[in-house]
């Protein structure tokens, strides 16, 4: 369990790292990270940190395409939580 504190931990600080350098990038009218990796990192488990710095950044929370797919995520993430938990797989 130590290490899934740690992984989640890590994910979730890269993930909210991420968009606000693309947020950075944005402003600034360079290159930016592409939306399958910020999503690829949703999927890995950091999708909490994405969510708060979505909204702190402002960024990528009006873009309907993108939040389609972090909502996705998010449901999937969800129900595979909901199914771990019921069938004991996972213990809290």
């Amino acid at each position: 369990m130590n290490f899934l504190f740690y992984y989640f931990l890590a994910v979730n600080n890269i993930a909210f790292i991420l968009i606000g350098y693309d947020k950075y990038l944005a402003k600034k009218r360079r290159y930016r990270i592409p939306e399958r990796t910020l999503l690829l990192f949703v999927l890995a488990g950091g999708t909490i940190a994405s969510g708060i710095s979505m909204l702190l950044f402002r960024h990528k929370t009006s873009k309907r395409s993108y939040l389609v797919r972090f909502f996705t995520i998010v449901f999937f993430q969800i129900v595979l939580l909901f199914l771990a938990t019921y069938y004991k797989l996972l213990r809290f």
